[in-house]
């Protein structure tokens, strides 16, 4: 019997997946669990519908988080904090104060887990910090530490 699955199955695939499988197993397992559905001409073509759907969403997305990588990187965050002699820092500058920063100065909430630094800032002077927007999309923000 081939069904179309509607949540992951091991050892027989993905959610969305058309699969073929024996009568017995889909009939009293797979269909009665709520996991699969019969592969009929009009389900097999709803899910296409979905697909299809589903990866328009997807590029709307990912246009999306190109616009605000493209406008992040005309931005600068201004971060003043307290530091000591030779531009060296009391404390470090961490992807959440510059996310707060972000925030205060050009009203654009981004997650602080999105920010990839290797390591805190602990010294003055303007930085590009990386941000990872959506799966391939990678935008840069300019960060100016001053005391």
């Amino acid at each position: 019997m081939i069904v179309i699955l509607l949540k992951d199955v091991k050892g027989s695939g993905k959610a969305g997946d058309v699969v073929k499988v024996s009568d017995g197993y889909a009939r009293n397992m797979l269909i009665p669990k709520g996991l699969a559905k019969e592969a009929t001409e009009g389900n097999v073509r709803s899910l296409e519908k979905q697909k299809a759907i589903a990866a328009e969403k997807k590029e709307e997305e990912k246009a999306a988080a190109q616009k605000l990588a493209d406008k992040l990187k005309e931005l600068t965050v201004s971060i003043v904090t307290k530091g000591g002699d030779g531009g060296r820092l009391f404390g470090s500058v961490t992807s959440k104060d510059i996310s707060e920063a972000l925030n205060k100065q050009h009203k654009i909430n981004i997650d602080k887990k999105k920010f990839v630094l290797d390591s805190p800032i602990k010294t003055t002077g303007e930085f590009s910090v990386d941000v990872k927007l959506y799966p391939e999309v990678t935008g840069a923000v300019k960060v100016n530490v001053s005391v």
